[in-house]
């Protein structure tokens, strides 16, 4: 077992031979603490994931340092160079684009394999969008998923939507403004038009938006909209009383009305069987 403990609390820092995994601003820049910005101005090195935007944040609260292009494109080649630094006594920082790094972004590969030669790592607390957006979504937030980007492949996208379609605890995805209304209707077809969502846009920045109530309403609300900016998506838990999808709800709807059940009769079969609503039933045919 290996035990660590930092002395940043005795010891002035940046300290030699440490790496600093700092979290940045998500659009606000007045955002970052203090103490992110004693870090990035004293470190060695900064390894950025986008060295302009790092600089923005250099700009504003002018100061200078020597930073690095770190990327999911080049993190391979540039580990063993950092390894080196810190090797050799300096102190590193790391940074995303924006939020916590290792956030979907390489930084994960870094801190892996930092940490498997002994070296420290303190991490400087920052925004994060996926927790603003939770936080401000009502949903319950004791117990939540981050699934990030969905795979683009079919088949991995298709099996990860039907586990939130079944999940009872808060969803929290990342998403491409170009590809929200494909994604929206694909949960109206896994989760049904009544499930509850938020879709986050712009956190922290000049226009930042929050669309939500259900899926229909906030596929209406897009549907004839340019969909711009950072998009994060927050889905409430399937209620804990939902003992059937609603594909299986269909099928029985399906099966009742070709039984010579009217849709009417139908539908109120199986709300009261289920314990919902009616109209839930009625609005699936």
């Amino acid at each position: 077992m290996n035990i660590k403990s930092s002395s940043s609390h005795k010891n002035p820092e940046p300290e030699s031979s440490v790496l600093y995994i700092v979290g940045t601003p998500i659009g606000n820049l007045s955002d970052i603490s203090f103490r992110a910005i004693n870090i990035l101005k004293n470190v060695s090195l900064i390894a950025c994931e986008d060295t302009r935007q790092t600089k923005k944040i250099m700009n504003k609260f002018e100061f200078t340092n020597h930073v690095i292009s770190f990327n999911k494109h080049n993190s391979f080649k540039k580990i063993p160079k950092l390894i080196n630094d810190l090797k050799a006594g300096k102190s590193l920082a790391l940074v995303s684009d924006a939020g916590m790094p290792s956030i979907c972004d390489p930084g994960e590969d870094l801190i892996k394999e930092v940490r498997s030669l002994g070296f420290n790592i303190i991490c400087i607390p920052g925004p994060c969008a996926a927790l603003t957006a939770l936080v401000t979504s009502g949903f319950p937030s004791s117990k939540f998923v981050f699934e990030g980007f969905l795979p683009k492949r079919k088949l991995e996208r298709e099996k990860l939507l039907i586990e939130i379609s079944k999940n009872d605890k808060t969803s929290i995805l990342f998403e491409s403004p170009y590809r929200l209304k494909k994604l929206l209707n694909e949960l109206k077809e896994h989760c049904g038009v009544e499930r509850e969502i938020e879709v986050c846009r712009e956190l922290t920045k000049k226009f930042e938006e929050h669309v939500g109530n259900n899926i229909q309403e906030v596929i209406a609300y897009f549907e004839d909209k340019e969909v711009l900016g950072e998009i994060t998506v927050v889905i409430n838990g399937i209620k804990q009383h939902s003992k059937l999808d609603e594909r299986e709800l269909k099928k029985e709807l399906n099966d009742l009305i070709n039984a010579g059940l009217t849709l009417s009769a139908a539908s109120k079969y199986l709300a009261k069987k289920n314990n919902i609503k009616k109209s839930l039933i009625y609005n699936m045919y």
